[in-house]
């Protein structure tokens, strides 16, 4: 029997919405990165993207267990020495929602050119409202 290995042109990529409401962070981060290599697909490749594209609403609702709405924190560097600043988890909920998620999923990706190809699929918007209603997005 052969192994069946896809290629870029084979590939139809789907479309899937997810609302964000009141589910953990991890759990959500995992499902988006799973889709986004295409991991629920029978047709899974490693070195080929064959992911979806996945359109995350309502991300200033997502859920975290426990203290790490004030434990967490996120370090953003600016090159220069000294210049580091940290923000928590609840900060960065109030300025950029979007970016909470992001960053889980991209931790759950593997690091190199493709993965970054995959995040390019990512589209993450605050509010239940999306602009990509003609490309008829299922529910995941």
């Amino acid at each position: 029997m052969k192994t069946l290995l896809a290629k870029k042109e084979e590939v139809q990529p789907n479309w899937y919405v997810i609302d964000a409401t009141d589910q953990v962070l991890g759990r959500l981060a995992v499902r988006i990165a799973n889709v986004l290599r295409g991991r629920n697909k029978p047709t899974y490749t490693p070195h080929v993207d064959t992911g979806d594209y996945v359109v995350v609403v309502n991300a200033e609702k997502v859920a975290l267990t426990g203290k790490k709405e004030e434990q967490n924190k996120y370090m953003f560097f600016s090159g220069y020495v000294g210049r580091e600043k940290y923000r928590s988890l609840k900060e960065m909920r109030e300025r950029r929602p979007e970016f909470i998620i992001e960053h889980a999923v991209r931790g759950m990706l593997p690091k190199n050119r493709l993965a970054r190809k995959m995040m390019t699929k990512l589209r993450i918007y605050r509010g239940p409202e999306h602009p990509h209603q003609a490309q008829n997005p299922q529910p995941l």
